[in-house]
């Protein structure tokens, strides 16, 4: 093989692996470790397309007990959310008790961080979501132990939100990201959620 040729077969080859190199590598799925005590009936939402809104709802069980002096204690925590995918609300995850927060997201927003805290003796007490453009809903009150999840891959997205919860309220969450594909096919969460909260023992 004449020289040049060689070269450029080298100076080909070359391109095309710098080329491959330069493609994103875009892994569809990451998990946050679930928080929390972990007590009561697994859970793991599900639908198809992406999530459009949420709501949460929160218990508020301020009282004030005495011990030598009068001391005002705050027992919040969440009793419950619920996640709409595309059109379609999902079942409501824990109890629809105490005061409800709602958040719809507009076109192109996307849930990109889930942050909080629990206690690690019961339940959730504090839930923040935050989008990509910037805006948060949150619930319950800043007490006890900080969680924040995030996706590990850039463009990803809150697709499913699993965890357990008992009859007063949710005692662990986790959080499942994901790329979705709004042109296509395959945008169904619910065989990982099946995934998720089965084989139970």
């Amino acid at each position: 093989m004449p020289h040049f040729c060689r070269m450029f077969l080298i100076l080909v080859v070359t391109m095309f692996l710098a080329g491959c190199l330069a493609l994103p590598i875009k892994d569809p799925y990451s998990y946050s470790s679930a928080v929390g005590q972990g007590g009561g009936t697994p859970f793991a939402s599900y639908g198809e397309g992406r999530i459009t809104a949420v709501r949460v709802w929160e218990t508020n069980n301020n009282y004030y007990y005495y011990y030598y002096y009068y001391n005002y204690n705050s027992n919040n925590y969440i009793s419950g959310f619920q996640l709409r995918y595309g059109n379609t609300w999902s079942p409501v995850f824990g109890n629809e008790v105490g005061e409800k927060q709602e958040m719809d997201l507009f076109n192109d927003e996307a849930i990109v961080e889930v942050s909080g805290k629990y206690n690690p003796a019961d339940y959730i007490c504090y839930l923040v979501l935050t989008t990509n453009m910037g805006r948060t809903l949150s619930a319950g009150m800043p007490n006890q132990v900080s969680f924040n999840f995030y996706p590990s891959n850039m463009g990803n997205e809150l697709r499913i939100l699993s965890g357990r919860f008992n009859g007063a309220g949710i005692t662990s969450i986790g959080a499942h990201w994901g790329f979705v594909d709004m042109e296509g096919a395959g945008n169904s969460t619910l065989g990982t959620a099946l995934e998720t909260v089965t084989p139970i023992y």
